[in-house]
């Protein structure tokens, strides 16, 4: 797909000055590198727009591997890249997101000041380098020109990192594999322990086996630091101020972030979908911006918007960009440097529908399942009708409620047992990187670690390439805690195109538990897949105890009835005729979320587990459904 038109072209030369120590306003100083446009070896006279990334991956590195700064450079524009505090050469010690809106800020403030810039600065980055941005506009700065979030979150607490009380267990990860790669000196002061957490250190896939992690028996012990944040985010459950922080919750901080024009990015299997509609809604309501989206079918990542698939689900040729990286220098030689290029007319909101492919196996392996780019000019579409969908005993979905006055399913739910996760909205739950034969240096491995679950679409069917999956390898829903509802083969084409919920009436034995939803596409049977292919959309998690409002966790009262809704991501698919729209319903989707013992104990902090029996309530008084957003079909 192409986005872009007559970006600037290569005219100058690189100059680069390494690790200028920047000083923060607390005096900590975070290690610098600038990219300044040259002619014949050196830096060109003259001031220039500029282009901040601020990460925590080591800012060498990732310019060794992606040359981004390096490129900008060459096309007029004085890029500057940042490790962040507590990372590889910056000061300080390493802290969970909190530190980037004052260090953004900061950071912004000491680039007007320098006799290279013209005062205009944009930020780009994914990720934790997408939270640095929302972070510092927070804050207002005025400087700040254009930014280019690729996938970044509104709430932490309540997607993204957590979700309804459940936490969202690659952060823990991110904090293994991060710590075992950080060089920062004051981490590694002592020579025994960059050794202790690379050669011969349990994975974060072992510790998934111990959950939860207790403080002081894991090799966190050896980063304190690490330790501290990850121990904070896993048990802080109850949203309030700790949450609220700019630096993690943009929404609460909306009305304080700079006017600047903001394109949003993600996708549809990204860790950060709901956030990034959410900073578009929330923005946009008071922000003459401009502020857009861009939603591919992708996964997370800085490169996967030049992928045409996700996980084990292709797309089509269509669904990758020409060049992601020309999509910014477009955003900003317009933005920042007034270059007449078509931005302002663009559409406010692009987005990929998935669906509608041959459904064949592709020569790579994957299922074809197509889809197509459409413009929108508003989020939620106004002319999406909202359709309810109730479970009914019989296991299906249908658009009549249940008319018993009396019905219920009920599962046993063992969280030593816990149910699979098979694909999804997840992002660096990894492991370490395996050191490199022949050396004990983590820095001659690649940073990014085998993953422990795969983002993506997958057809939903254990297998040995599968955390937590054991022999023999069967349909994920044929487990007794999965409650499978489906509708009839669609008669119709049927498109779902914005946010979905899922209302349930939920009884349990236990005095806290989850329940869990995920939205599938089920194909029928076909001589690329005999047993059909069941994909996944989107899914999350709702925790019990937090029923009434996350502020404040309340104890359930067993075999007592209660709502819950659970929010799944944001999607937009078609449901081909012959398909059939499902949604299964359990209690743990592992490791994506970290299980819940059923004890009502702390979170993060809990010594016992106890097995529950959960029901799902679909009678008369009590219509358990799915909420979709159908759009018709356009003339």
């Amino acid at each position: 797909m192409s986005l872009s038109s007559g970006p600037s072209a290569p005219r100058f030369g690189v100059a680069v000055t390494q690790n200028v120590m920047v000083e923060m306003r607390d005096g900590t100083r975070l290690a610098t590198d600038v990219y300044h446009p040259a002619r014949d070896g050196e830096r060109a006279e003259g001031t220039f727009p500029v282009l901040l990334h601020r990460t925590p991956y080591d800012k060498i590195e990732t310019e060794a591997g992606l040359g981004w700064n390096r490129w900008f450079a060459e096309r007029g524009y004085v890029a500057v890249d940042q490790d962040c505090r507590g990372c590889f050469n910056s000061e300080g010690e390493v802290e969970f997101l909190f530190p980037e809106a004052e260090d953004g800020y900061d950071m912004l403030q000491w680039i007007v000041a320098q006799p290279w810039s013209d005062g205009k600065v944009g930020s780009w980055g994914c990720s934790w380098s997408s939270w640095t941005q929302t972070a510092m506009a927070a804050l207002g700065p005025e400087n700040l020109c254009a930014m280019v979030p690729n996938m970044s979150g509104a709430n932490a607490h309540e997607s993204s990192v957590r979700h309804s009380g459940a936490m969202e267990l690659r952060f823990l990860a991110w904090a293994f594999w991060h710590s075992a790669r950080n060089y920062q000196q004051a981490l590694m002061k002592e020579p025994r322990i960059d050794p202790a957490l690379n050669v011969g250190a349990p994975m974060f896939s072992d510790w998934l086996k111990r959950m939860p992690i207790r403080r002081g028996q894991t090799q966190l012990k050896l980063v304190p630091p690490y330790e501290r944040w990850a121990f904070e985010i896993f048990t802080h459950a109850d949203y309030d101020d700790y949450w609220k922080h700019p630096s993690v919750c943009p929404e609460e901080n909306w009305d304080r972030f700079t006017d600047c024009p903001t394109l949003l990015v993600s996708g549809w299997y990204d860790s950060y979908t709901r956030g990034v509609f959410q900073n578009l809604e929330g923005l946009s309501a008071r922000k003459e911006g401009p502020v857009r989206v861009l939603m591919g079918p992708w996964t997370h990542g800085g490169e996967t918007p030049d992928l045409s698939y996700a996980g084990d689900v292709e797309f089509g040729r269509a669904a990758a960009l020409d060049s992601f990286r020309d999509l910014h220098l477009r955003w900003f030689d317009h933005w920042l440097r007034g270059v007449d290029n078509g931005v302002e007319t663009d559409p406010p909101i692009r987005i990929f529908v998935m669906g509608g492919g041959s459904g064949e196996r592709t020569s790579s392996g994957r299922l074809m399942h197509g889809g197509r780019w459409r413009d929108e000019q508003e989020w939620p579409l106004r002319r999406a009708s909202l359709a309810s969908y109730y479970l009914h005993a019989d296991g299906s979905l249908r658009d009549a409620p249940p008319e018993a006055d009396e019905s219920s399913t009920t599962y046993r739910y063992d969280p030593a047992r816990p149910v699979p996760s098979i694909g999804g909205n997840v992002s660096s739950l990894r492991d370490r990187s395996p050191l490199a034969p022949g050396t004990s240096d983590p820095l001659a491995t690649p940073v990014r670690g085998p993953d422990i679950m795969a983002p993506g679409g997958f057809d939903q069917h254990e297998g040995p390439e599968v955390f937590g999956c054991e022999p023999p390898y069967l349909p994920l829903g044929s487990r007794a805690d999965v409650l499978v509802f489906q509708t009839a083969p669609l008669e119709e084409d049927v498109e779902v195109t914005g946010p979905i919920s899922v209302r349930l009436w939920v009884s349990s034995t236990a005095t806290d538990t989850d329940f869990t939803a995920k939205l599938i596409d089920v194909y029928p049977p076909s001589r690329w897949y005999p047993n059909g292919y069941a994909l996944n959309l989107t899914d999350s998690i709702a925790r019990l105890r937090y029923r009434n409002g996350p502020e404040r966790a309340e104890p359930f009262e067993p075999g007592t009835v209660a709502e819950v809704t659970v929010t799944p991501y944001p999607t937009s698919n078609l449901f081909a005729k012959g398909h059939r729209i499902r949604l299964d319903i359990s209690s743990s989707n592992f490791p994506r979320f970290d299980v819940n013992p059923n004890t009502g104990e702390p979170i993060g902090l809990d010594r016992q587990r106890t097995v529950a029996d959960n029901s799902i309530i679909h009678d008369r008084a009590r219509p358990s459904h799915l909420v979709l957003p159908i759009v018709r079909a356009e003339a």
